[in-house]
């Protein structure tokens, strides 16, 4: 797949459009972070927005859920728009009007594809692989009936936008007062201790997968 995102009439960003980013590298780095995604769908004429789990599998995003889902039922039937975005930070700038957010999004326009067979227990190790790293060394596999129970989505990344927001919190030429404190206040996802569940004996230490999650997501400074 081409290294640039396209340029076409469907996928340009028109509130400052100076934002959008075209490399796909770009791209696959927003939706690698990610760990769920909006999807949005028609449903019996009405749209609907819901949050699912997700993760990157080569040029195309997975999307995990339960076969009694109606909603990714519908995306499996209809076009879907599915949209990343990390929160990096609040930006205080010296007037409200200008004040903003700092952010890197992703939407992801395509038609979803129903995975079966082989095709969903390998997308069903690439998800856990995403969001529980190592986890499935730990546990048992997946049961027939739990197979049978699950719903994995497929939406290829040909077509897909990307807009970031990592700019000043000021304007020099912004004839505002500098005795207003204007700045950024950093926001990031954090992983806190593991809290072991209440039957499990104080023998049984921490799995390597839960320290593994807790690592990735601390921040350096931690």
């Amino acid at each position: 797949m081409n290294d640039e995102l396209p340029s076409d009439e469907g996928l340009a960003i028109r509130r400052l459009p100076e934002y959008q980013v075209f490399d796909r590298a770009v791209l696959h780095a927003i939706l690698d972070e990610a760990l769920i995604a909006h999807v949005g769908v028609l449903r019996d004429g009405e749209p609907v927005v819901l949050p699912f789990a997700c993760a990157r599998d080569g040029d195309t995003v997975l999307l995990h859920g339960s076969t009694a889902g109606g909603v990714l039922r519908a995306a499996a039937r209809a076009p879907v728009c599915v949209t990343v975005t990390h929160l990096d930070g609040l930006v205080f700038a010296r007037s409200l009007f200008e004040s903003s957010m700092h952010y890197r999004s992703a939407v992801v326009l395509g038609d979803a594809e129903i995975l079966t067979g082989s095709d969903r227990e390998n997308a069903l190790r690439v998800l856990s692989e995403h969001l529980f790293p190592g986890r499935s060394l730990e546990v048992r596999d997946h049961k027939r009936k739990e197979y049978a129970a699950t719903l994995v989505l497929r939406v290829s990344l040909k077509r897909a936008s990307v807009k970031i927001s990592d700019g000043p919190a000021d304007d020099p030429d912004d004839g505002e007062s500098r005795d207003v404190w204007a700045g950024i206040v950093p926001l990031s996802l954090r992983a806190e201790q593991p809290v072991s569940a209440a039957d499990v004996p104080r023998s049984v230490a921490v799995s390597a997968s839960a320290e593994r999650v807790v690592r990735r997501h601390r921040t350096v400074t931690d």
